[in-house]
């Protein structure tokens, strides 16, 4: 398995760890509740280094994504992200990400750390075909770099006493807490730089820091310290997810995969189908026009049972009951103490409040469908 980084702090901390995607990561420090309340709480970091970063620059480097991504990059200012997808021909999608857009000319690709192969070698694929390539320089740097997400309430508190300076480049702001949503900027630290983007995981106020992997411990290290007065922990994966499932943020591989629309899984907001043509398009514009013959759906259980997990049955209810779709992701939720999750049904069943059961361990337990997301916290 591969290892981040960060690993040996991991170690010194007592993590307990597991395998996530080909890598060893943290699953949890205290408990998942544990670390889960704390980040809706006050605060939590996560090692998010596994996840992989491809550069893509160059004069025609917009223009490529714009024809390769589902969302659309042209409305990126210097400093921007965004939420965007990568699709094959038939609106399948190949991996979630986040696009930061570094310069005139230069983007930055948060992919999944289990999709870094795959896209790194689709957008080569693509490039080969793009009329104007030598326009473009494309690159994997996912081994050279090291990220964290640092997220929470409490993170506004200590987050300002990290950079030494004012940012250098990105959104030229004085301090990171006058970054907005989706806003990044590089800022440095001690003898390097880095990049800091208010964005995150959880649902929470939060910042993602990306740095070179020879820097990201001195980073992890600095974080705790100035967060340990108002109550910052390490967390997890098994918090991360438990999160991201309560605010119904897809999981590439459970809500997300090839063979699943950006339309299907309730994402077509970040389908922009206003501007030029794109891979996947066409499939994506008669969903859009005409319909899914399934959407994916948040419940939750409305008597006490065990936690819904991937995977389950999901059945319609009533006298005439037919299993209608599948749990993607389910969970106890601990922030409202029942069980939750995600799914796909028929449209006829994806109403807030359709009376459904989830089949656990082969008996069927009563649930209703929700409006998303699950849990809402206050986030700027």
């Amino acid at each position: 398995m591969k290892r981040t980084p960060l690993f040996s702090a991991h170690q010194k901390l007592g993590a307990k760890l597991i395998e996530f995607g080909g890598w060893e990561m943290p699953v949890q420090y205290t408990s998942i509740t544990d670390e889960h309340l704390t980040v809706r709480k006050a605060a939590g970091i996560f090692d998010i280094s596994h996840m992989g970063e491809v550069s893509v620059r160059g004069p025609q480097a917009e223009l490529f994504l714009n024809q390769t991504l589902t969302n659309d990059i042209g409305k990126l200012e210097v400093g921007a992200a965004q939420y965007t997808l990568l699709c094959n021909e038939r609106g399948g999608v190949i991996d979630d990400l986040y696009a930061y857009r570094t310069g005139a000319s230069e983007y930055l690709l948060i992919i999944n750390a289990s999709r870094i192969d795959e896209d790194f070698s689709w957008l080569e694929s693509r490039l080969t075909a793009f009329s104007n390539a030598n326009g473009v320089v494309l690159k994997n740097v996912s081994d050279a770099m090291g990220a964290v997400a640092v997220q929470g309430p409490r993170v506004v508190d200590f987050i300002d006493n990290l950079p030494s300076g004012p940012a250098v480049g990105g959104t030229m702001i004085a301090e990171p807490t006058q970054l907005k949503k989706n806003q990044s900027a590089k800022i440095k630290f001690a003898d390097a730089e880095l990049w800091i983007a208010r964005t995150g995981y959880t649902g929470e106020d939060g910042f993602e820091i990306v740095a070179a992997a020879q820097v990201i411990e001195a980073v992890w290290n600095k974080v705790l310290e100035l967060g340990h007065p108002f109550g910052l922990k390490p967390c997890g994966l098994g918090a991360r997810d438990t999160l991201r499932t309560e605010v119904c943020y897809p999981l590439y591989g459970q809500e997300l995969n090839e063979s699943t629309t950006p339309i299907e899984a309730g994402v077509g907001f970040f389908v922009a189908l206003a501007k030029a043509d794109f891979i996947g398009r066409s499939v994506l514009a008669n969903q859009k026009a005409n319909g899914v013959a399934r959407k994916l759906v948040a419940f939750k259980m409305t008597e006490k049972s065990a936690p819904p997990r991937p995977h389950y049955p999901i059945w319609s209810s009533g006298p005439k009951a037919e299993k209608i779709g599948e749990v993607t992701s389910g969970t106890q939720s601990p922030s409202l103490g029942v069980g939750i999750g995600l799914g796909f049904v028929p449209p006829d069943f994806a109403k807030p409040q359709t009376l459904i059961e989830i089949e656990i361990r082969g008996k069927r337990a009563p649930a209703v469908i929700i409006p998303k997301p699950i849990y809402s916290a206050r986030v700027i």
